[in-house]
């Protein structure tokens, strides 16, 4: 954030300054009232906000007084907003606009105008501009380099968060397109209508899909490259290459992310998690099952809020893989690092487990019953227990009458 300027100059006033707020008197109650308002402006050209004090607490941006003695007396005192902005007002007359700090000592005061006219039913603008030539040419020398530095400080202050801006910006544009692309399939069919045939509709979810990658990666590559020690921008990167099954540049990609992320100061679990759940399915897509299983269990380590969110998602990829073992192994690990095994939500963990392990059943001649094997038939019915009617419930039923035993 920008820095704002705190040093007073040693201009003195005629006697002691008044603290007290006092913005209505018992005066103006018969008086022609008018009403002034205006900016307070630093050395630095900013808006006077609030200032760190010694204590490293934010202190208040100050007051703008009005005085009809030179400063001897504040009759009427208004707040400086944290924009720098204040208002007030006060009976018609003549009066030297006085701005001091909250740390100005008594009998000071940091800026002031004089020969200010407020009238009877007007609203009287008033800055008080501390960049003035005027202003600066009081300063002493040590003020004058002070100043100087703080300029300094605050451009780069400035440059920085107009970066941070933009990043913020591009992070929120990725976020719209992760949701495009959860709900492609959704936005194909509305876009070509329920006559249109599936083949038709799996490519314009694979267009639309392709399309919201792309803008990803385009714009965090160019983030990266503003902002090369960010690891959130480098794993949002690795999402879109991902998608875009760009393997290798991911796997790369991800892994700067997690060493960024792991060498920062304090690092943030969820980020670590993405990027090493990001890392687990590709390793499932290509077949490379033991690395799939370590960079998922590393995810649900680094990230526990979010390790049941990985952890089925492992098993979702191996499903959609067509790997029956890796998937029942992974579901089966899913339900044990649950808090709770009857949790309704695990139900799709205990079907894709015996789905995973189905494939292993053999056929008795005789009896011509399934033969299921060690927790195949308990999985189907955990399922039917937690999810009576859900998607896969009469398969799972099927299943089960057809190795002989009794579905309730």
């Amino acid at each position: 954030m920008k820095r704002n300027f705190s040093l007073w100059l040693r201009l003195a006033a005629a006697g002691l300054l008044a603290l007290a707020l006092t913005p209505v008197h018992a005066e103006q109650a018969s008086a022609k009232i008018g009403k002034i308002h205006g900016k307070v402006i630093n050395p630095t050209g900013q808006p006077q906000g609030k200032v760190m004090g010694p204590n490293g607490q934010l202190q208040n941006a100050g007051t703008v007084s009005l005085s009809t003695d030179g400063g001897a007396t504040l009759k009427y005192t208004f707040p400086v907003d944290d924009t720098g902005n204040y208002s007030g007002e006060a009976p018609q007359g003549t009066y030297m606009v006085i701005y001091r700090a909250y740390n100005t000592p008594a009998g000071q005061m940091v800026d002031s105008i004089r020969g200010v006219k407020i009238v009877e039913g007007q609203d009287i603008e008033q800055d008080l501009d501390m960049s003035r030539q005027e202003y600066l040419d009081k300063m002493t020398p040590e003020e004058k380099k002070a100043l100087e530095e703080l300029k300094k400080k605050n451009a780069e202050a400035l440059k920085s968060n107009a970066l941070i801006a933009q990043l913020n910006a591009d992070l929120k544009t990725v976020t719209q397109d992760k949701k495009d692309i959860d709900n492609a399939a959704v936005a194909a069919t509305q876009a070509l209508g329920a006559t249109a045939t599936k083949d038709d509709l799996a490519n314009k979810e694979t267009e639309i899909k392709t399309a919201k990658y792309t803008d990803i990666v385009s714009l965090m590559t160019r983030d990266t490259g503003l902002k090369p020690d960010e690891p959130l921008l480098w794993t949002q990167l690795g999402y879109g290459q991902s998608g875009l099954r760009q393997y290798d540049d991911a796997i790369v990609t991800y892994k700067k992310a997690i060493d960024l992320e792991t060498a920062s100061k304090k690092p943030r679990a969820s980020v670590l998690g993405q990027a090493q759940s990001g890392l687990g399915e590709i390793y499932a897509r290509t077949g490379k099952v033991p690395e799939a299983n370590a960079a998922f269990d590393a995810s649900a380590k680094a990230d526990p809020a979010n390790a049941q969110l990985y952890l089925r998602n492992q098993a979702v990829i191996f499903f959609q893989e067509n790997n029956p073992a890796a998937m029942a192994d992974a579901a089966d690990f899913a339900i044990k690092a649950s808090a709770n095994p009857n949790d309704p939500s695990l139900a799709l963990m205990y079907y894709l487990k015996g789905q995973g392990l189905v494939v292993n059943a053999t056929q008795d001649p005789k009896t011509k019953l399934f033969i299921l094997p060690p927790g195949c038939a308990e999985a189907y019915e955990k399922y039917l227990q937690l999810a009576p009617k859900g998607p896969f419930a009469q398969e799972a039923a099927g299943i089960l009458q057809q190795a002989g035993i009794k579905v309730k």
